[in-house]
């Protein structure tokens, strides 16, 4: 599983390094690879998230609105959400996608020759062989290989070329060499051994400035969200994404710290682009929606005071006539019978119904 997963990563790295001949370039250009191949995704979490910084507004409301009732509240912004069309946790997601891609790397920076290199355990046992002829001292831990033997086996292969060079298919002279600055080398290791050397304060400085830029890819990517620090759960992303990137640069290779920072540079990038598109889209959105809605209702206005004229020109034309006062029809002694009128009606006839004698 393992194989399968880094195999990739693996071949884009390796044709990279043919390129450039530069381990830190390799790494650069891979991290935008990746960046390019996630940004259709992206671009979706990225639309969710600047829909819902958005609503702020809205959210503000019903959370002064809900302030003594939190299960209303939720079932309220989660409404508030559905009808909108969002994820809230659509750029949390994504925003773990380098942590992701951390694990198959790290497999690739630590073991080269297996990963990178495509070598089988037999050639990686023969490499080692004949390297320790040449004075190379494998190191170890508990009888077993250290984690990062490997790596200090390829830089040995490295420094000494011509007693290796074609003698294993696949075998390369790896260089971790980026900027005089050993991408091999864990910055823990420098603090303990510290000199007033580019190359050792080179190496400490990258994971403070992956941290740095952590933090300021998390600014970025609020403020392109119209998101705020008081919204819940935007602390802790602040505080914990750039504490992951240092705590992780300085306890694993420097390799991975320049991904880091390679990943921090185009997502800010990324972040900046797509949320002033994003904004400036949804924006021309809203603005047609309201002209509309105010042409409707202009409309409506001008075909009120249409009809209302249409109604006084009418009126004008056609003047109502003045009804004639009805003529009361006088009741005379025939049709009455005691104080009612009519009671006997025009056909009356006294003996009608009399019978003959």
């Amino acid at each position: 599983m393992t194989n399968i997963i880094t195999a990739p990563f693996a071949w884009v790295m390796r044709l990279f390094y043919s390129l450039t001949g530069s381990y830190g370039l390799t790494l650069i250009l891979f991290t935008l690879v990746v960046k390019l191949i996630m940004l259709p995704f992206q671009m979706k979490s990225k639309k969710s998230m600047v829909r819902m910084g958005r609503l702020s507004g809205k959210q503000a409301e019903l959370q002064k609105k809900y302030a003594n009732n939190q299960q209303k509240y939720q079932e309220e912004l989660q409404k508030l959400y559905t009808e909108a069309g969002v994820n809230p946790m659509g750029g949390c997601l994504w925003s773990l996608l380098p942590l992701a891609i951390l694990l198959p790397l790290y497999s690739i920076v630590r073991q080269p020759l297996q990963y990178f290199m495509r070598l089988g355990t037999d050639s990686i046992e023969a490499i080692r062989e004949l390297a320790q002829t040449l004075g190379y001292v494998p190191s170890m831990t508990n009888n077993t290989f250290s984690a990062y033997e490997q790596i200090n086996l390829a830089e040995f292969v490295n420094s000494h070329w011509d007693s290796f060079q074609g003698k294993f298919d696949g075998l390369i002279p790896l260089n971790f060499n980026f900027l005089h600055i050993d991408l091999s080398a864990m910055p823990s290791d420098a603090i303990q051994n510290f000199r007033w050397e580019w190359g050792v304060i080179g190496l400490i400085l990258i994971p403070v400035l992956s941290g740095f830029l952590s933090w300021f890819l998390s600014h970025i990517t609020m403020k392109s969200n119209g998101q705020t620090t008081s919204q819940p759960g935007m602390k802790g992303m602040n505080i914990i994404m750039p504490l992951t990137s240092v705590y992780i640069g300085f306890i694993l290779p420097a390799s991975l710290g320049i991904y880091w920072i390679g990943n921090s540079v185009f997502s800010i990038i990324q972040e900046a682009t797509l949320g002033r598109y994003f904004n400036r889209r949804f924006q021309e959105e809203e603005d047609a929606r309201e002209a509309a809605r105010e042409a409707d209702r202009k409309q409506r206005m001008e075909e009120a005071k249409r009809q209302a004229a249409l109604q006084r020109e009418n009126a004008k034309k056609n003047p109502p006539q003045k009804k004639q006062p009805e003529k009361k029809i006088s009741t005379n002694d025939d049709g009455r019978i005691g104080g009612r009128p009519y009671a006997r009606g025009r056909s009356y006839v006294e003996n009608r119904y009399e019978k003959d004698e």
